[in-house]
This record gives structure tokens, C-alpha cells and sequence, in this order.
């Protein structure tokens, strides 16, 4: 179906043959274009309580139109290029680079996995698929133990759909429903919930200790591969018990007071709601940050092979545009829409003042895509789509284009955000040290 620009269908519509009217069921056709989406009301707080380190990765699925993302020019006289013009304002704030790859990752649609990794997804022998920690869990490691939520993970799809694993290489399940995520993160609960949360924890901890007993009794009596597999498994489930301990440790301390007067909680990402899904998950995670709820989100704003945008467009299809200029112009529309957003959320950092600086100062915001759809509609590991904004009170330095040949680690910026989140580590992945220019 032609996705671009058309006037909405009537729900009143009728089919009518043979003397008789025949209501037609609902259909997307019916919805009103995305382009008229309301603008979100919410505005940002006058000031942050207190600075931390913070980091939020966002990520774009489907690589960008690379004629219209590029900068022509690089260094700090730089050009903005046509899909970044909506980030004018910020342009001392944020860095484009260029010439960065994932070397170890095969590209394609499972970017998302690796983006964050930097992992070779087949490279274990006897492993279809065996991924890795990603940058944010060590970040969260760190900054964690001081926060209610160590890390918060956010997808459109929700569920496994995640830019998060853990250490055993296991995704972090996401959330997609923005009241839910709201009423995790700042509705208090009761006393009785409260006791009726303790039990549940109990009795998850209790489920778990069995599941430690089983398998070790188990372990004596596998193979060498398969001990390698319960092992990690068990890893996994150690972890989930750590993170039950220290919900319950947290289960005492009040929630901070958010108004939601402004916060349009009751949208879902579809075609018809997904410029304002984006702005309702983006507000809470400036909330969550500007709360000290969490320092540490990754989240994926579309999955990959999926055809949802910001636009009426379809994001894959169009992805695999072949050169063709029409399909490359609507893929450009969609870049633009989704920088739009970025701008959003970097407008409400840079408003809240904070330690004599803005949130933003603090604040290291990761963009892009772990795939470059190239000039053909390919979907390559290589000279990805990336910007880093924010984090100025961090050592970054910013009001650049960084251009780097084109075998530059992105683990390299990777490596770079960690240290600068105070992170004390030498090399992360592939990484051959930090990234030159940025700090």
C-alpha cells in the first residue's frame, strides 16, 4: 500500500452492491494522518535537584538515507546536513561522527543486538547466537546501587525487543506502555500492595533458590558444553536474584512526586500514535533522570525489519530503496521526524538547569543506528549513522564532525562513554582506546 501523504477514509464508509450497504470493518486507512499529531504540552522542570553522570542510548532502526545524514565538510567548521538541521540549535552540544563500524557484527537486522555490544552473534563455537554485556549494564553496574532502577529498558515492541543484555549475554525484557512505565516509576503503593509485593518477592526468591539446587545437583553429571550452558544459565539466575533483593531493599524509600497533568500516558506506538508514543517515553525518561530514578536507559525506538515510523511511511520497505529516489526522499522523511524527536529530548535537558549547568551537561544522549543501508539499500555494520549530544560537565567535547577511517572501532566511543560516566576500564569489545577528538 502507497504510504506516503492521503486523505483518511471515513469509518462511516459503506460498501454498497446489489441493493444493500455493507459497513466496512475498521482499517488503518481510517486513521487521520501522523503529520497532524498534536504537539505534546509537557514542559520541562525549572531545575534538577542534583547532578549525576547519566546516559540514555536511543536508537533508529533501518540505518538513514546517508546522502541527506552526512555532513559534507568535518572538524569543527562543520555543515549541518539536511536531516540534522532540526538539531541547529544543539549544534555545539552533540558530535557527528563518521567512518565508525562494528567489526565482529554481521550487519542486517539484528543492528539492535550488537549496537550496544559490539558482539559476533555466531562467533562461540557450537552457537547459533551468543551476544554479550552491553555498554549500559556496565555503566549501571556503577551507578546502579544508588539509584531505585538501576537501568531502564524501553522498546517499541517491548518485551525481548531490547538494546540491553546482561552479562551472560541474556536481553533485559523492555516496556513499551507508558502508563505502565509511569506507575513504575512514581505511583507509590499501598500498604497492602507493599506487603502483597514482599510476599511475591519471597516467593520469587524461593522459586529461584530452588532452581540453584536442581541444577547444581544436575551439573556433576553433563558434559563439558553443556556445564558451559548451565553456567551461564545460572548466572542469569543468580542475577534476577540479585535484582529481587534490591527491589525490597528500595520497597521503604517514598517515590518522588511527578504531576502527569501534561504527560499523554494513554498512547500506544502504531501508526496513528507514534510521533506522540515517542514524545510520552521520551518526557518519562527526562523524568527518571531528572528524579535520580534511574541514570542509565536504552531505548530502541523501533525494531528492526518493522514498519512503523514517525511518518506514513514504511520504514523497512523503504529501507531497501535500491538507489530509487522516491523511496529514498521518504526515507529521508522519516530521519528528519526521528531527529525531530532527538531535539525534543535534548531541548528538555538543556532547560533544566542544573549544578550551575543544564541536565544536558550531564547527560550523555547516544543516537543512531547499528546498521548503514549504504547507497543501494544494503544493510552494512559499517561507517554507521552515530552522534553523541550532552555530557559536557563529563570531559566531552562537542560542536564537531569527527571523521575517522573506516575501520575506527565503535567500541571505541563506546569505551569513550564509559569513562566518562567514571566507569575505571581500559578496553571494552573490539575497542583499540578511546575515540581521538571527543575528550
Amino acid at each position: 500500500m502507497n504510504t506516503f501523504a492521503r486523505k483518511p477514509i471515513s469509518r462511516r464508509t459503506v460498501l454498497r452492491g446489489a441493493g444493500a450497504c455493507i459497513a466496512l470493518p475498521f482499517l488503518e486507512a481510517m486513521l487521520p494522518s501522523v503529520s497532524k499529531a498534536a504537539p505534546s504540552k509537557f514542559r520541562p522542570l525549572s531545575e534538577s535537584p542534583t547532578a549525576h553522570p547519566r546516559m540514555i542510548c536511543c536508537y533508529v532502526p533501518q540505518g538513514v538515507n546517508i546522502y541527506g545524514w552526512f555532513p559534507e565538510n568535518s572538524g569543527s567548521g562543520w555543515t549541518l546536513s539536511p536531516t540534522l538541521q532540526a538539531l541547529a540549535e544543539f549544534k555545539s552540544e552533540f558530535t557527528v561522527f563518521s567512518g565508525l563500524v562494528h567489526a565482529n557484527s554481521t550487519g542486517g537486522h539484528q543492528g539492535d543486538h550488537t549496537w550496544l555490544t559490539g558482539a559476533n552473534l555466531t562467533g562461540t563455537p557450537g552457537k547459533d547466537y551468543q551476544n554479550s554485556i552491553s555498554v549500559d549494564q556496565i555503566a549501571a553496574e556503577l551507578h546502579g546501587t544508588q539509584t531505585r532502577f538501576p537501568s531502564l529498558e524501553l522498546s517499541e515492541a517491548g518485551g525481548a525487543t531490547t538494546l540491553a543484555f546482561d552479562r551472560f549475554g541474556v536481553p533485559l525484557p523492555a516496556e513499551r506502555n507508558p502508563q505502565l512505565l509511569f506507575n513504575r516509576l512514581f505511583v507509590p503503593e499501598g500498604e497492602a500492595s507493599q506487603q502483597a509485593t514482599l510476599r511475591r518477592y519471597a516467593e520469587r526468591s524461593s522459586i529461584l533458590d530452588a532452581v540453584l539446587g536442581q541444577a547444581k545437583s544436575l551439573r556433576s553429571r553433563l558434559g563439558t558444553s553443556d556445564q558451559q550452558k548451565l553456567d551461564e544459565y545460572l548466572g542469569s539466575v543468580r542475577e534476577a536474584e540479585r535484582r529481587v533483593e534490591r527491589l525490597k531493599s528500595w520497597i521503604d524509600v517514598p517515590f518522588p512526586t511527578v504531576d502527569a497533568t501534561e504527560l499523554r500516558l494513554i498512547v500506544e506506538p502504531n501508526r496513528h500514535d507514534m510521533p506522540m508514543w515517542l514524545d510520552a517515553m521520551l518526557e518519562l525518561s527526562y523524568l527518571a533522570f531528572q528524579t535520580d530514578t534511574t541514570r542509565v536507559i536504552t531505548f530502541e525506538w523501533a525494531r528492526e525489519a518493522g514498519s512503523l515510523s514517525p511518518t506514513a511511511h514504511d520504514h523497512h520497505t523503504l529501507s531497501h530503496h535500491g538507489g530509487d529516489a522516491d523511496m529514498l526522499r521518504g526515507l529521508a522523511e522519516i530521519d528528519r521526524a526521528y531527529v525531530g524527536k532527538l531535539a525534543r529530548l535534548l531541548d528538555l535537558l538543556k532547560a533544566t538547569g542544573e549544578a550551575g549547568g543544564t541536565m544536558l551537561d550531564s547527560t550523555l544522549v547516544l543516537y543512531g543506528s547499528g546498521m548503514n543501508n549504504g547507497k543501494g539499500g544494503g544493510h552494512s555494520p559499517q561507517n554507521l549513522p552515530l552522534l553523541l549530544a550532552g555530557g559536557r560537565k563529563l570531559g566531552i567535547k562537542h560542536g564537531q564532525h569527527l571523521k575517522f577511517e573506516h575501520d575506527t572501532p565503535m567500541s571505541n566511543l563506546l569505551l569513550t562513554m564509559l569513562q566518562s560516566m567514571g566507569v575505571e576500564r581500559e578496553s571494552f569489545m573490539d575497542s583499540s582506546g578511546t575515540l581521538t577528538g571527543l575528550t
